[in-house]
């Protein structure tokens, strides 16, 4: 039943689609209500089949494609749906500062026996820092090469707000880092004085002894799971959110601003590939990793982060290969969990090629200080992205309010969100499977044969 139903649906959108073509190219003398019709029971039919499915993505998608439709045929009903969208903005801005926080403080204190750790703490970190840094590097490159956010015309309102950045001195720059009220900085939204308040809360937490260390961590992992729960949550309701947006967004610009995001997902997706090739292939071959079992050995968890757009979906599957592979368990067990909190390559790629795709949206033309702290921003804040889905996009969204950017490239950000996360998750995974192998490689404890069968 339920493929017949997507064939049907596939039948209809094909045929809507073909006769809104013909129709506008004059080629085919159609009602112009018959192609509208066409296209709302196309719509219909992927809602039922989506229903079918019980699936939060085919939702998202069937939420996209009203948005647009109702945005094309109502315009003057659109632009009142934009409170859909920033109620969902809304409820994506409360989670950001307690998720950072709660990571953060775990990521660093939760390894607060850095004796023990030794080298293997030094040099994966070393790692991650390096790696993760060459993705941002070459998400920013990608972007500014295909230009697509260029693309994207803002009404004059928008375009007015993006002015609130304003050009800093090289020492207002290093100043704006550090909090000076905490408080102060999770009102306003300054994603980097929240990190770096977490960071220096985190290494006091280290040198705090265990009996009363333990309590605070505990609360921060406590805190950190909450609020993954908490996005959930508000992840129901990211179909309603991304049909008002987009609903708002293309009844007060127009169709041929989504055109754009084809461009944006290209590029990110040519992106990835270009840092696999070229940064984690030589990687794995200077390390002389076996490249045919590896691909063999990391196939399912990176398939399973594809899919569900979670790295932490992925974690206990892909500790059983590396395993499996021939990476002693001590080093996997410190390597795998550590590089999901610090070596986030595929969202690192990504947040630096959105954060520029809004600011290319809002025709800004920003000075090198600037671009650095954005990048700066994001260096930090990417260490605290969770293993979870939409994660990269909190993190993408907290710059942006930082820097007072426009949050209508944001809602086309929402709507696409679902094909990007895929990507750079599984991304992510591939990246800190690479690292295991490397570190352990590097420690002498990597050997030439998997110690166990798969």
């Amino acid at each position: 039943m339920k493929n017949r139903l997507l064939l049907v649906a596939i039948f209809v959108s094909t045929l809507a689609i073909a006769a809104s073509l013909l129709a506008g190219a004059q080629m085919l003398a159609l009602p112009a209500l018959v192609p509208t019709l066409l296209r709302w029971l196309a719509i219909l039919l992927i809602s039922a089949y989506g229903t079918s499915r019980r699936s939060l993505t085919s939702w998202i998608f069937v939420g996209l494609l009203a948005g647009v439709e109702l945005g094309h045929d109502w315009p003057s009903v659109a632009v009142n749906l934009q409170l859909l969208g920033a109620i969902f903005l809304r409820l994506i801005k409360v989670i950001i500062a307690p998720l950072l926080f709660g990571v953060l403080v775990v990521g660093i204190a939760g390894h607060s026996d850095l004796k023990k750790v030794g080298r293997l703490g030094v040099k994966s970190l070393i790692y991650f820092e390096v790696v993760s840094t060459i993705a941002m590097l070459i998400g920013y490159a990608a972007i500014h090469l295909s230009r697509a956010g260029e693309g994207v015309h803002l009404p004059p309102s928008s375009a007015a707000q993006s002015l609130n950045v304003s050009p800093h001195t090289a020492t207002q720059l290093i100043t704006d880092i550090f909090p000076e009220n905490i408080a102060k900085s999770v009102a306003e939204g300054q994603v980097l004085q929240i990190v770096v308040f977490s960071v220096l809360f985190a290494m006091a937490l280290i040198l705090v002894p265990e009996t009363k260390r333990r309590p605070l961590l505990d609360f921060a992992e406590s805190l950190s799971e909450t609020m993954f729960k908490f996005t959930n949550l508000v992840m129901f309701a990211d179909p309603i959110g991304v049909f008002g947006a987009v609903a708002y967004t293309v009844g007060h610009l127009g169709v041929g601003v989504l055109l754009p995001l084809l461009k944006l997902l290209a590029t990110m997706y040519v992106a990835l590939a270009f840092f696999i090739v070229c940064v984690l292939l030589p990687i794995a071959l200077g390390a002389r990793i076996p490249i045919k079992r590896f691909i063999n050995a990391v196939a399912e968890p990176v398939t399973i982060g594809f899919a569900t757009a979670s790295s932490e979906a992925t974690l206990p599957r892909a500790i059983e290969q590396l395993e499996s592979f021939g990476v002693p368990r001590e080093i996997v067990a410190f390597v795998l969990p550590t590089g999901y909190s610090f070596n986030m390559d595929g969202a690192s790629l990504y947040q630096s090629l959105a954060l520029f795709f809004v600011v290319q949206a809002a025709g800004l033309h920003l000075s090198i200080g600037q671009q650095v702290l954005m990048i700066l921003t994001l260096l930090i804040s990417s260490k605290g992205t969770a293993g979870v889905a939409r994660a990269s996009l909190l993190i993408v969204f907290g710059a942006a309010t930082s820097f007072h950017l426009p949050m209508e490239p944001l809602f086309l950000l929402f709507a696409i969100d679902q094909l990007m996360d895929m990507g750079r998750t599984a991304v992510t995974v591939l990246g800190n499977c690479v690292a295991c192998v490397v570190i352990a490689r590097w420690e002498g404890e990597f050997p030439a044969k998997p110690t166990t069968s798969s």
